[in-house]
């Protein structure tokens, strides 16, 4: 079986990554070969994994608040999450994924990277368990997870009060954001917005929403020590 060739970096990546650059044309190396060769990445995806994916990751940064606390819900390959680590390293960043080969990839780039502020917990959003292991964060990531409203049911409970759940959606965004707030405003979601990050072929549409001040804390709240890494098991 031939190796995928590795897509060549854009000349923007640089100002994206700065320092990091060298560790984020390795994330693309690694989903290109292991990534793709474990199901990860899918084969469609190997000539756009920069713009459609790292460097389209990679912005949702430009709406989050330094140093924050991150939960990148339903991690899979690392999107948005391995990106906006390497792109913004004051993040504190826990990568939360249910599937245990998907948590093993996600531990190996970590650990290849030298992301000392990324976690690994493997979990799901609605479970207790993740929820109390997670803590509640400052923000919520979610890339092509579920619909809004029943994104913001499983995730607001992983926000403070007063932080945001930033989902990466498409051109359907504010008609998402229609039919679904009642179920937003149900699930203690306030002002859900759409912005655009990024330009060019990496541009995004991101949905914020806010989690009301008014809600009591979540089950298993409490913050999780900066940098800690934590082995999810099988």
């Amino acid at each position: 079986m031939d190796t995928p060739a590795v897509p060549e970096t854009p000349t923007g990546a640089a100002e994206v990554f700065g320092d990091r650059l060298a560790a984020a044309e390795r994330y693309v190396a690694l989903l290109a070969g292991p990534g793709h060769e474990q199901g990860v990445i899918g084969p469609r995806e190997l000539p756009r994994l920069w713009e459609r994916h790292v460097l389209n990751s990679a912005t949702i940064g430009e709406v989050l608040p330094a140093d924050a606390s991150v939960v990148d819900v339903g991690s899979g390959a690392g999107l948005p999450g391995i990106p906006l680590a390497l792109a913004r390293p004051d993040l504190a960043i826990t990568l939360l994924e249910p599937m245990a080969r998907r948590v093993a990839w996600l531990e190996r780039v970590v650990d290849e990277l030298g992301l000392t502020t990324v976690t690994v917990v493997r979990g799901r959003a609605e479970e207790r368990e993740a929820r109390r292991r997670c803590g509640e964060s400052d923000v919520v990531t979610a890339r092509a997870v579920a619909p809004i409203g029943r994104l913001a049911t499983w995730t607001l409970p992983l926000v403070r009060p007063g932080g945001i759940l930033a989902a990466m959606k498409g051109a359907s965004a504010a008609s998402e954001i229609e039919r679904d707030l009642k179920e937003i405003r149900a699930a203690g979601g306030d002002d859900p917005r759409v912005v655009s990050c990024g330009v060019g072929d990496a541009a995004t549409t991101v949905v914020l929403v806010s989690r009301s001040e008014r809600r009591g804390p979540s089950p298993g709240s409490g913050r999780r020590v900066r940098g800690r890494k934590d082995r999810a098991r099988d």
